[in-house]
This record gives structure tokens, C-alpha cells and sequence, in this order.
């Protein structure tokens, strides 16, 4: 590969790696496991880059590589990658903005994610990253349509979940 391609996949890497830092900590449960999952999606990044058209923005184009490696690696493993336990996760919140019920609703909420399959864990990681559903299909792989259909039957799992 050109220095120039390695130039520019190695800037782009650094101004989006916090995308592949959260697809980690949604699919794993300790920092070996995060670090392990992190070199494998940039090893698959480095390795698809060149293929990289641009047809969509960069940091849409490594949600869609973070993701399927993550879920790829869970399917040949045949084993579940754990996620991380919510108690383990650390906020930075200024003191004044701290509210116990905001908190108690998160931890909810990560409770009712676990229970969902990885496929609907993406989905949802996705929507709350306040992705709209055009990045949302396109990450995904799947039609607008169905990114909303399957947003919406989601929805309504956590619902049941919280709410039994």
C-alpha cells in the first residue's frame, strides 16, 4: 500500500476510533477483551481499506466493519462475548448534573439491552448513538425500511422487558 493511503486511513482512524472503542465495550466485559476486539477490527479495517469507496462517510462505512467483526467473532467463537456489567462503567458527569434517577433508568435500560440478541443490540447502540435510520440501514446492511421496522419491534421488546 501507498504511505499516502496508510497516511490517510491512519488519520482517519484516529479522528473516528471511538466508534470501535464503544462497538468494544457493548460486546465485551474486560479491558483483554476490549483491547483483543479493538486490534481485530482494526486489523479488518487496515485490511478492507483499500476497498474503501467513499459511497458513504468513513465513520458509517467503521460502525458497519466494527460491528460485523464483533458479531462475526461471536458467531465462529460460538460462544457469547459477554457485555460489560453496567456497574463497571465509568461516567464522566460534572457533580451538579448528577441524578439518581437518570442512573437508575441507564442501568435499566443496559439491563433490558442484554437481553436482546446482538443484531438488535447493534440496532439499538446505533439509534442511541442518535444515528438516523438512512445510517442506520446503511450500516447495518439492510433497507430503511426494515431498519425502522426492526427499530420499532425492538422498541416494543424493551417495553415488555422493562414493563412486564
Amino acid at each position: 500500500m501507498s504511505k499516502t493511503l496508510e497516511h490517510n486511513f491512519v488519520e482517519q482512524l484516529e479522528a473516528n476510533q471511538n466508534i470501535v472503542h464503544k462497538v468494544c465495550r457493548l460486546y465485551t466485559n474486560n479491558q483483554d477483551a476490549h483491547n483483543d476486539l479493538f486490534q481485530e477490527v482494526v486489523i479488518q479495517l487496515w485490511k478492507a481499506y483499500p476497498k474503501f469507496r467513499g459511497d458513504s462517510k468513513f465513520s458509517t462505512w467503521m460502525y458497519r466493519v466494527a460491528l460485523n467483526t464483533a458479531i462475526t467473532l461471536y458467531r465462529k467463537k460460538k460462544r457469547r462475548i459477554n457485555t460489560q456489567e453496567f456497574e463497571s462503567v465509568e461516567f464522566k458527569i460534572k457533580a451538579e448534573e448528577y441524578d439518581d434517577t437518570e442512573e437508575q433508568q441507564l442501568k435499566l435500560l443496559y439491563s433490558a439491552v442484554k437481553e436482546l440478541n446482538d443484531i438488535e443490540k447493534a440496532l439499538v447502540f446505533l439509534y442511541l448513538e442518535d444515528k438516523n435510520y438512512k445510517e442506520i440501514s446503511e450500516t447495518m446492511g439492510i433497507s430503511e425500511v426494515n431498519a425502522r421496522v426492526k427499530m420499532s419491534r425492538i422498541k416494543t421488546k424493551l417495553k415488555t422487558i422493562l414493563n412486564p
